[in-house]
């Protein structure tokens, strides 16, 4: 158990920013360095054999996900400006709203008078 612990961390010893920033990419002429959200994990245990058939073993797991949140591109100006992921912004944003409209209704039942 401990050498695949020990081969799980060696394989993502350098995963953080490299993962986060692509490399650049050319597109219309255009320099863009993609920019995401990467995270990451893992779990495992096992449990001693006291004798019994069927007792002990060992087992783990892991997963993970990458958000794409935009890119970095230079600006009509020279500048290096961030262009957000519409889709993933508004997908990101749709738990903050319904939580701001329940939040906002629930205020307006406490508040409002009862009669």
């Amino acid at each position: 158990m401990s050498e695949s612990f020990s081969s799980l961390v060696d394989a993502f010893k350098n995963v953080g920013v490299s993962r986060a920033y692509g490399p650049a990419a050319t597109v219309a002429g255009e320099e863009l360095i993609p920019v995401a959200l990467v995270s990451f994990g893992f779990g495992g245990g096992s449990a001693p054999e006291d004798g019994q058939p069927g007792s002990g073993g060992s087992g783990g797991g892991g997963g993970g996900f990458v958000l794409p949140l935009g890119v970095y591109a230079k600006g009509p100006s020279g500048r290096v400006m961030f262009r957000p992921n519409t889709v993933v912004a508004l997908v990101a944003l749709a738990p903050l709203v319904c939580a701001v409209g329940v939040t906002i209704r629930g205020i307006l039942r406490t508040v409002r008078p009862r009669g």
